[in-house]
């Protein structure tokens, strides 16, 4: 193990606000865990933004580095779970948010918030998928053991050019799904979709278009979405007969109001998703899912951006600015920025 190593370490500043840069860390400053690893790749997403900004709400200590995924090698190890030399994941748990995690060059942790990575992925590959690619399958399997068929009908999939969204039409088109992508970047990112696998691709006003009654038109058989928000009400209308819709975010917002119409009258099920918390036995599951049969080809072939420490900032402030299509991974080993 190196004597120092790159981070990227939220301080929170004697006159207020936090700062982000990348520093040098030792050894020493890891926090506890009974596995150190060296992580290779690490992944962007919305809740690492928030943790570089002091009202995020989701950093509970300082210093923090953020990076709540990472993909790596198992440097040390004095748990009975994993081995030096071992090949793992860290999606979800603590890291990230109030334990050191994956914007670092190497980082300790608890042996029971890491997955043996599958034999279909590499690390990088397990980075373009990440707790975005997770909560994805975790949403698509919820579909899946609600009943939800190929069959059945269209899927509509919101925020479709967001990292959840554009793993689920993947996903979903790789299991014989007929997918109706909707976003608000249908004018530039169309193409993209419909390359993903999406069969239709709507404007985000054309998916929240608010239903007449109290009942709409049996549009969907299920949805994936991770924009929540209001418009939830409106599609919960539209859903037929025995579907269901898995719900994973809140980039839409909160709060939605609704009746209970679509589930007294059409027998739909609303699905909360968590990836943070989900057990070891569904997680492993899952995850060998998508490094086989499940595994997003052509979401990993067409929507993979590398960058480095470099890149870091810009890219956690565009992602906060809702710029980011596609999936981001950090390439950890790449060379420190020098001034």
């Amino acid at each position: 193990m190196e004597n120092t190593f790159p981070a990227y370490v939220i301080r929170s500043q004697e006159q207020g606000g936090v700062k982000a840069s990348v520093e040098q860390l030792k050894k020493e400053d890891l926090p506890n865990g009974d596995v150190t690893v060296q992580v290779q790749y690490s992944s962007v997403n919305y809740k690492d933004g928030l943790a570089t900004i002091e009202k995020g709400g989701v950093v509970r200590e300082y210093p923090m580095v953020p990076g709540i995924d990472l993909a790596g090698m198992v440097e040390e190890s004095v748990s009975g779970r994993f081995a030096p030399g071992d090949r793992v994941i860290s999606t979800g748990f603590e890291p990230g948010v109030s334990h050191f995690g994956g914007f670092s060059r190497y980082a300790r942790l608890r042996s029971e918030w890491l997955v043996p990575l599958p034999p279909g992925l590499s690390e990088k590959e397990a980075m373009a998928i990440g707790t975005a690619g997770f909560t994805a399958a975790l949403s698509v399997d919820a579909l899946l053991q609600a009943g939800v068929t190929p069959d059945m009908g269209k899927i509509l999939v919101t925020g479709a050019t967001g990292g959840v969204g554009s793993m689920a039409v993947a996903i979903l088109a790789k299991l014989g799904f007929e997918v109706t992508a909707s976003t608000g970047k249908k004018k530039d990112q169309e193409k993209l979709l419909i390359d993903l696998g999406a069969s239709h691709v709507i404007t985000r006003e054309e998916a929240d278009a608010p239903a007449k009654g109290a009942m709409g038109k049996q549009l969907w058989a299920g949805v994936v979405d991770p924009a929540a928000g209001p418009a939830l009400a409106e599609r919960l209308k539209q859903v037929q007969y025995g579907g269901a819709v898995a719900v994973s975010g809140l980039t839409a917002g909160s709060r939605f109001e609704s009746t209970v119409f679509p589930f007294i009258m059409r027998g739909i099920q609303l699905i909360g998703i968590d990836s943070v918390y989900c057990p070891m036995e569904r997680r492993e599951r899952l995850w060998n899912l998508l490094g086989g049969d499940w595994k997003p080809d052509r979401a990993l072939e067409l929507g993979i951006q590398e960058i480095t420490w470099a890149q870091l900032p810009h890219t956690l402030e565009n992602i906060l600015q809702g710029g980011a299509v596609g999936r981001t991974v950090v390439n950890t080993m790449a060379e420190i920025p020098t001034e």
